[in-house]
């Protein structure tokens, strides 16, 4: 394990107790938990983007407002839901915080998951899909952005324009060197890892996937992955592509976190999600030295290089930094890893 983050699913609402968690409170909590882990040395803090929903809908904002208060953190999605997006405008926007971070933007990308209204994409103007769940135009979109960061132009210019027209195709502006190779994709089975490894984009694996061949969950995912390198090697692609993997880990280690999730852990399960037999993984929740052997034996874990812990946002900013400090402190270097204030010192020294 290269590299670890948070990956978020931003909830806010009612907590309990006539307490509320505003969309406010929810954006202004993710960048302060950005700054503390940014200072921890943690590698990544993700969010997940869910429409019609009380979660984080237009991440490049909060992405953005990160990028300004951090030095190091990488900051990104997982993921983006394409049948949602104009894929110019999310184009210009990704360049924009890319540049704006310098270079440290990781945009998962995907075809999205399972949604709480009836193909909202259609509300967003995006219709003509002949696909139930809306992939054709992920696809679609998926492709035109690419054109687009790579560079591709993709409007005629003007030659009466007094803006400087000529002749021949624009691109989209800005540009941001290097983003290409910061794209992920979000694949829920080998199919759509194998099609990410051959569109030349890193992978993003969950703690769900949409199929179910009778192996645990960490086997099933490490194949995905295996299957995904290979699909890349064979397009021909150059370099090394990344991979990451989400979990439910929880060091224990007070009596806040055994009150909260002592007793949670629990095992692989198989389900209907989406009209989908799925599997889901499990959830981790021991004393740091149990942790410790538990993931060294997931295989999932073992093979990708950026391990993404679910958090529980609700619980706020404090609590979540301490579930960072102590999988950072007690579980993370047993596992390979070492902080980005390590590697900077190393890089200086």
């Amino acid at each position: 394990m290269e590299r670890f983050g948070t990956l978020s699913f931003g909830h806010y609402g009612p907590l309990g107790g006539g307490h509320q968690l505003t969309a406010r409170d929810s954006m202004h909590q993710a960048i302060d938990l950005a700054q503390g882990m940014d200072e921890l040395g943690a590698d990544g803090i993700y969010f997940r983007v869910h429409h019609f929903a009380r979660q984080q809908a237009s991440p490049m904002p909060l992405l953005a407002a990160i990028a300004a208060k951090t030095k190091r953190i990488e900051l990104g999605t997982g993921v983006i839901d394409m049948r949602y997006e104009n894929p110019l405008y999310l184009a210009e926007e990704a360049a924009a915080v890319d540049l704006i971070s310098d270079g440290r933007l990781a945009l998962g990308v995907s075809r999205g998951s399972p949604e709480s209204v009836v193909r909202g994409y259609e509300a967003f103007g995006y219709t003509g899909s002949t696909d139930p769940r809306g992939a054709d135009i992920a696809r679609e979109h998926f492709d035109t952005f690419l054109r687009a960061i790579d560079g591709e132009g993709l409007a005629d210019r003007d030659p009466h324009s007094p803006f400087g027209g000529g002749v021949g195709r624009q691109a989209i502006e800005p540009q941001s060197p290097g983003l290409r190779s910061r794209v992920w994709w979000g694949a829920g089975n080998r199919d759509s890892a194998e099609w990410a490894g051959r569109m030349g984009v890193n992978l993003m694996s969950s703690t769900l996937l949409t199929e179910d061949r009778g192996l645990p969950f960490d086997e099933l995912q490490a194949q995905q992955i295996d299957a995904f390198r290979a699909a890349w090697r064979d397009a021909g692609h150059a370099g090394t592509p990344r991979t990451s993997v989400s979990r439910s880990i929880f060091p224990l280690t007070t009596a806040e976190d055994h009150m909260y999730f002592g007793g949670r852990q629990d095992g692989d399960q198989v389900g209907i999600i989406d009209g989908t037999r799925s599997t889901f993984g499990k959830t981790y929740a021991a004393e740091p030295d149990v942790l410790v052997e538990q993931l060294l034996d997931d295989a999932a874990i073992r093979t990708a290089d950026t391990l993404m812990l679910t958090i529980p946002s609700q619980l706020g900013v404090e609590f979540n930094l301490r579930i960072v400090e102590s999988f950072a402190k007690y579980v993370a270097p047993a596992l390979g890893w070492t902080s980005t204030t390590e590697k900077a010192a190393a890089a200086v020294s």
